[in-house]
């Protein structure tokens, strides 16, 4: 996300009227981390609370200083240098010394990740776990996240066969093994599944999610920015989508991996996945049996489910 802050300070200075009146009568204890959610592309999609938050803290902490530093300025909001730490993966651990050294002298700190909601794929997780285990107060500050912005417009619910549930992979290993043994995994897995991926490595996980074959694929390129671009396809015909337009190729991605249909009046036989199930992992008795009787694995992963519900029997 690249940031132009001449001429957006101004443009924003309404924003900061608005959410001094919305949120500033709102309590900010001190002694508290907040995390807050910032924009993944449009910057308009900040919310007045962590506006005012970020002016009133006494310490931004962040994934990038440089980064934030921009944001902040873009609406219209300056902070000294000793108002800031960068928190990132390679530093987290020891960085929550610091915040904590901060939060004990009764400092408001507000987290950020580069774009949207901090701790999810991005840094933040072990900066808030480390907190919790002070026995200090955190804080949430909802936003922007690529995971619900997509799902949003998916439309998954209507598919799922467990009332809109879906499953968080995030970013899958770059190891072409690792790579492929997840996507196969993938095809037990009856609930949607939400995927990120970065441009250079998009055209890799596009071939290996082809295997996939018919199964709906929602894909959500530079989702809130001006290229934005929104398509819903099969899995096999992901990569060539890509190779219609080189510009596809470029931008951060969000992925929907849609429920696997299952097939009306699929009733898959119980005695090779119960005899499988008594000596195996699920997942791996599920695989087997698949192999064994060539029914549809969707079916007999759901089977598997309510015989081990069911108990012994």
């Amino acid at each position: 996300m690249t940031i132009r802050v001449s001429s957006l300070a101004a443009s924003f200075a309404s924003a900061l009227s608005a959410a001094s009146d919305a949120a500033g009568s709102q309590n900010y204890p001190p002694a508290t981390l907040y995390v807050v959610a910032t924009p993944i592309g449009n910057l308009a999609d900040i919310t007045l609370r962590a506006l005012h938050l970020l002016q009133l803290a006494d310490l931004i902490a962040c994934e990038d200083t440089r980064h934030t530093q921009a944001l902040l300025r873009a609406y219209g909001i300056d902070k000294p240098p000793a108002q800031w730490l960068a928190v990132h993966q390679h530093n987290e651990a020891q960085a929550v010394q610091a915040v904590l050294e901060r939060l004990h002298q009764g400092q408001r700190v507000a987290y950020a990740s580069d774009a949207g909601t901090p701790a999810i794929s991005d840094p933040g997780a072990r900066l808030v776990a480390g907190v919790r285990q002070a026995n200090l107060s955190v804080v949430p500050l909802p936003g922007a996240s690529s995971v619900t912005t997509l799902l949003s417009v998916a439309g998954v619910a209507a598919d799922a066969q467990q009332h809109g549930a879906f499953v968080f992979a995030g970013f899958l290993s770059s190891k072409t093994t690792e790579r492929a043994a997840a996507i196969d995994a993938l095809t037990a897995e009856v609930r949607a599944v939400v995927l990120l991926e970065a441009p250079h490595r998009i055209e890799a996980l596009a071939s290996a999610l082809a295997l996939l074959g018919q199964r709906q694929l929602t894909v959500g390129r530079e989702l809130t920015k001006q290229f934005e671009e929104i398509s819903t396809m099969a899995a096999s015909s992901f990569p060539d989508w890509l190779a219609q337009d080189s510009n596809r190729a470029r931008g951060e991605f969000a992925l929907v991996l849609h429920p696997a249909a299952i097939m009306p009046g699929v009733a898959p036989d119980t005695r090779v996945l119960k005899l499988l199930l008594a000596q195996l992992p699920l997942k791996t008795a599920v695989k087997l049996a698949a192999d064994i009787t060539g029914e549809p694995r969707n079916a007999l992963y759901q089977l598997a489910l309510t015989l081990k519900a069911a108990g012994p029997g």
